[in-house]
């Protein structure tokens, strides 16, 4: 009986341990998505307060998105050298002082530089929640689970941020928004240090000329691909920018090729495996994101939903997603492999998106809108977990925060480049055909995105059972 005990005792513990672990890394998944969408109902109310004008107003979305693509693969070098949970931590603080500036601001430029906080502080939190996921449960059965539930915590969060944002609003003022945030970052940095374990890191030198390079490249070209629905794709300062950062980014690509302590090694690229799952992951949120975009545009500007009513209209989906990614996705993958689950995932999603572009202007909710938008739930549910463990678990485990780094922004970058490509698209079909053909446009554009991943993720993932 004691010997029982004496044994049972530790297991008891790593087992609490991994379960509060599991909480906080998709806390944190859910806190770094929510603070995308939560900012959409509150931005009225941000433009008459601090003063924005109406080209400004989307730099409210845009600072934090460019921050936090632009700065992820140096937060899974940091975590790699310096530790996961010391960088998730500071991640935290990081971002709990971005909201507080945010919530604060009284001046355009402040609302805006605080919001590049926030996102800063998320691209440290988001990488090394990965690692710290993978430190809890690599090479454990519980492996495939940890995955899905850390990837459904997205789509939840950017659904109650719509939610969140509302109420808020309405009951509190918009400040609260960004407060929110605040109480969320203070529990998980409380709860850190009995949640995972102190690692040392690898004793490594982080390259800061390759992150400078690095970091800035991708600013510059996603800021320019972000700018070029307002100012146009032809202008002097998108083809600029653009240009910019393709050197900077040829620049880092050169110093990766020489340093000795790279920020990302190039060899991890030349992994089929792991350069085809960042891939899927990419063209997973170009796809995804702006049909979550355009699908709220439409529910509202064309359904004539409120903001509420179209938050309610995505529940079903989110929880289509919720139970497909923690329950359906990691026992079919367990059975099928990797390949034929991506795939039929992305063939899911660009069913499920062309026929959204299919609604009319006078389409219904119940014919139109949630049948096609469960469909794209599917797919997504199939595709996003069996990629995203793929490019982690490829890896070796030395450099799991620069991986964890990387997928995350090739999904950021993805959702990024492909919202900015298709409100392109939209604009300019909607100038002559109304707001309707524009979100049909779009939708139209983001299956043929999905289409793309299929063809890409067949040749380039093997169908190891994971």
């Amino acid at each position: 009986m004691s010997t029982t005990q004496s044994t049972g005792a530790p297991g008891l513990r790593r087992t609490s341990r991994r379960g509060l672990g599991l909480a906080l890394i998709a806390a944190a998944q859910f806190v770094v998505i929510m603070d995308t969408s939560i900012i959409g109902v509150a931005l009225s109310d941000i433009s008459r307060d601090v003063g924005f004008t109406a080209d400004g107003l989307s730099w409210i979305f845009n600072a934090y998105v460019i921050a936090f693509g632009g700065l992820l693969l140096l937060g899974g070098r940091l975590a790699d050298v310096f530790g996961a949970r010391r960088v998730f931590t500071i991640g935290w603080v990081v971002l709990l002082v971005g909201s507080l500036g945010a919530g604060l601001a009284t001046t355009p430029w402040v609302e805006i530089a605080s919001r590049a906080v926030q996102g800063a502080g998320a691209a440290l939190i988001a990488p090394a929640a990965l690692s710290l996921l993978m430190t809890l449960f690599g090479g454990t059965p519980q492996l495939p689970r940890a995955f899905a539930v850390y990837g459904a915590a997205a789509p939840i969060g950017g659904t109650a941020g719509v939610f969140l944002g509302g109420v808020l609003t309405e009951y509190l003022g918009w400040p609260w928004v960004f407060y929110v945030t605040i109480p969320i970052a203070a529990v998980i940095l409380a709860l850190t240090p009995a949640a995972f374990p102190a690692s040392a890191g690898a004793r490594g030198r982080v390259d800061l000329l390759g992150a400078v390079t690095g970091t800035a490249g991708l600013a510059l070209a996603v800021y320019g691909v972000v700018r070029a629905p307002e100012a146009g794709w032809g202008s002097l300062e998108v083809l600029a920018t653009v240009v910019a950062g393709i050197l900077l980014l040829i620049a880092f690509i050169a110093r990766q090729a020489k340093a000795s302590e790279p920020l990302l090694r190039l060899g991890l690229l030349r992994m089929p495996q792991l350069g085809g799952a960042n891939l899927a992951q990419l063209l997973l949120g170009a796809a995804w994101i702006p049909m979550w975009f355009f699908l709220n545009l439409y529910l509202q500007n064309v359904l004539g939903a409120t903001a509420f009513a179209a938050g309610a209209a995505l529940v079903p989906m989110t929880a289509l997603i919720v139970v497909g990614m923690t329950v359906v996705a990691p026992k079919l993958a367990a059975r099928w492999g990797t390949r034929p689950m991506v795939v039929s995932g992305f063939a899911l999603l660009a069913a499920g998106v062309a026929w959204l572009a299919l609604a009319p202007a006078d389409g219904t909710y119940a014919a139109h809108v949630l049948p096609a938008s469960l469909v794209a739930a599917a797919g997504m549910s199939l595709a996003f977990v069996p990629s995203l463990s793929t490019a982690i678990s490829s890896a070796p485990p030395t450099e799991a925060g620069v991986a964890s780094g990387l997928v995350n922004t090739s999904y950021q970058i993805g959702s990024a480049v492909g919202l900015a490509a298709l409100t392109a698209v939209s604009a300019g079909v909607a100038g002559a055909g109304g707001d309707a053909a524009g979100y049909s446009a779009a939708f139209a554009g983001a299956a043929v995105l999905a289409v793309v991943g299929l063809a890409v993720s067949a040749p380039l993932l093997r169908s190891a059972r994971r």
